[in-house]
This record gives structure tokens, C-alpha cells and sequence, in this order.
């Protein structure tokens, strides 16, 4: 694992206490911290996040990381060691969204497994052989 993927995963650690501890904020959601995408060079952090909640929940909450940005960023830097503390960004992070909507997807599928198998049972043709008519010479 490369430094700063190390370092990524610890600021990922630190700014979720941050926002969960330190932040007094009422806009703030239940904000979990995804993942952290942290430059080679440690200057820039893109923070993913999600929020239990709607649309508005994610709005809200963007307007309130993003009016509390410079206080975040004076935290890491007094709690993490760097030469310089990484600019940071946030961006909405709807994977967990996403991820579900796969799960009922396929468990959708698996309900209908049984009848696709059914309405299936037709002539199986052996193996090697095509389905094609072949002319004989």
C-alpha cells in the first residue's frame, strides 16, 4: 500500500470524528465518510460522503461541510502530522444507494429464477452439435 493511500485511510478516520465529535452543526445528518481520494503529493482530498436521508438531507448537509471546511482542515492538520495540510473537498457519495438498489434487483431475479426454469423445459440439444440444418452432399 502506497503512503498516501495510508494516509488517506487515516484522514478518512479522523474526519469522521470530526464531523461526528467536533461539529455543532444542526444541518449535519447522520454523515457517514465513505472514502477518502488523496493525491500523490497530499495536497488535495476529495471526501465522499453519504447521509441517511433524502435529496434535501444531502443539500443541507453539503452547505454545512462546506461552511465548516477551514475549520475541518485546521483539525487534521493539528491532528494529523503533514508538512502541509490537503485541500479538501467533499462530494455526495451515493453508493450505498446504488448497492441496494442491486441487492432488490436480485433478489427480484431470484424470485423469478423458478419460473424461468419452468417455462424452459424444451428439447436440449447434445453438445457439439448445431442447431443449424446442415445440407448433406
Amino acid at each position: 500500500m502506497a503512503r498516501y493511500q495510508k494516509v488517506a485511510e487515516e484522514l478518512r478516520k479522523e474526519l469522521s470524528n470530526i464531523i461526528h465529535d467536533e461539529i455543532k452543526d444542526p444541518r449535519l445528518g447522520f454523515v457517514t465518510v465513505a472514502r477518502v481520494e488523496l493525491t500523490p503529493d497530499l495536497r488535495y482530498a476529495k471526501v465522499f460522503y453519504s447521509v441517511l436521508g433524502k435529496e434535501e438531507d444531502y443539500v443541507k448537509t453539503q452547505k454545512a461541510l462546506d461552511s465548516a471546511t477551514g475549520f475541518i482542515r485546521r483539525l487534521v492538520a493539528q491532528r494529523i502530522q503533514l508538512r502541509f495540510a490537503p485541500e479538501i473537498a467533499f462530494k455526495e457519495d451515493h453508493s450505498s444507494e446504488y448497492s441496494i438498489r442491486i441487492e432488490e434487483v436480485l433478489n427480484e431475479i431470484k424470485e423469478l429464477a423458478p419460473i424461468a426454469k419452468t417455462a424452459k423445459k424444451g428439447k436440449r440439444r447434445e453438445p457439439g452439435k448445431s442447431s443449424r440444418l446442415h445440407k448433406k452432399k
